[in-house]
């Protein structure tokens, strides 16, 4: 991804992207708000305690206009961790509730609040149809990547394989600690869930993960925590889903290790802001 600084605000885009004339679309950092935490000033795109509404409806006027898409209608929904998708060819009477959204009507601007947990963009360049999803460990193990891909087949009869799709800032595989039994529940649904989790290492660790892998146990009990990579489970989702290796593009940035361009809940507790990640079709 491109780091780039647009009217004063730091946006990350995909370059296969921008190459598409009719598609607006972005991933925003911290950098070139009005927000105020700590003395900072900041682009938090989402409704904390220490903000105001003023300063998040400003920001996101910043955010747009960086994009080049002032005039376009954001939708932004009530996130629940959930497998939840909405298809939009209007502007809703209020906000709906779920994680994931999906449009093809020119002049919506999609987008996904996060602060460690992945936000993905899907495009159909052929079909001009775009997908934003949020995807924490729940939304992930509850397959919501494959089911917007099998939302936009149904509604608008896409083929995965003309997809294009990007993982966004998210917490790294480095970073986040989760219980094992976050781990067994993806081992219950995935045959590859040992490829997203790595056991916290002491370095003497002969076989790692070897509770997940259904192998004789040693002498020491399983790890209290593990470390699960959302990127890799997504991307994982993604080929299985049909789309192209090379289609898909995966930030390394990890939100945990580079709080000074991004927010991680994780990292900075209550004094997080939000990051937004979002995808349009040019009115």
């Amino acid at each position: 991804m491109a780091e780039r600084k647009l009217r004063g605000v730091t946006v990350l885009q995909v370059p296969a992207f921008t190459d598409i004339p009719w598609l607006v679309h972005g991933f925003s950092t911290r950098l070139g708000g009005v927000s105020d935490v700590a003395g900072e000033k900041v682009l938090n795109l989402g409704a904390v305690e220490w903000d105001t509404r003023e300063s998040v409806e400003e920001n996101k006027r910043r955010f747009q206009a960086a994009l080049g898409a002032a005039d376009h209608t954001l939708l932004s929904l009530h996130q629940i961790h959930s497998d939840v998708v909405r298809s939009f060819d209007s502007v809703p009477a209020k906000q709906c509730k779920g994680d994931a959204s999906v449009t093809k009507r020119p002049g919506l601007l999609l987008g996904v609040r996060t602060a460690d947990c992945a936000p993905v963009l899907v495009v159909d360049p052929k079909k001009r149809v775009v997908a934003a999803i949020h995807a924490g460990w729940r939304g992930t193990l509850a397959r919501i990547v494959t089911k917007t891909i099998g939302q936009m087949q149904m509604e608008f009869g896409c083929r995965p394989q003309d997809l294009l799709a990007a993982i966004g800032p998210t917490i790294g595989g480095c970073c986040y600690e989760v219980g094992t039994e976050v781990a067994s529940a993806f081992a219950a649904k995935f045959a590859n869930a040992s490829d997203f989790f790595d056991e916290l290492r002491t370095g003497d660790e002969p076989n790692p993960l070897q509770w997940l892998n259904m192998m004789p146990p040693g002498h020491q009990p399983p790890p209290n925590k593990v470390l699960l990579d959302l990127k890799k489970a997504n991307r994982a989702q993604l080929v299985e889903a049909g789309v192209r290796e090379e289609n898909i593009f995966v930030t390394e940035l990890c939100t945990s290790c580079d709080v000074g361009r991004l927010f991680s809940y994780r990292k900075e507790g209550a004094a997080s802001g939000r990051l937004m990640a979002v995808a349009g079709i040019r009115a």
